[in-house]
């Protein structure tokens, strides 16, 4: 599955081309830089994104959690684990994040 990004996101990649190749490498560094398989890297990314109310945050790690194999219960299991961290209501708006994603498949 190929990642499909915002329109916004490929106007401002578009428009500053070498400060967006550094952020997508730095990422990529990151998540390379370790020993987490490349699914968790993006699952914990999903969650941080949950946690800071990023809607395409949650829809961007999403995908790409799903495209490194995670499966849907994996995918809602990182968010239930922050319950007691961020909260019901951002778990629960995640939640919904995720399902608009689900629901494209």
């Amino acid at each position: 599955m190929a990642a499909e990004y915002p329109e916004h996101y490929v106007s401002v990649k578009e428009r500053y081309r070498q400060l967006m190749e550094a952020y997508e490498s730095a990422g990529e560094l990151g998540r390379t830089s370790g020993p987490l398989e490349r699914k968790v890297t993006h699952l914990l990314q999903m969650a941080a994104c949950a946690a800071l109310r990023s809607e395409g945050g949650v829809h961007s790690h999403t995908r790409r959690a799903l495209a490194a194999g995670a499966t849907p219960e994996e995918i809602y299991h990182a968010l239930v684990v922050l319950i007691s961290t961020t909260g019901f209501p951002a778990v629960a708006a995640a939640f919904s994040w995720v399902d608009d994603v689900l629901e494209e498949e």
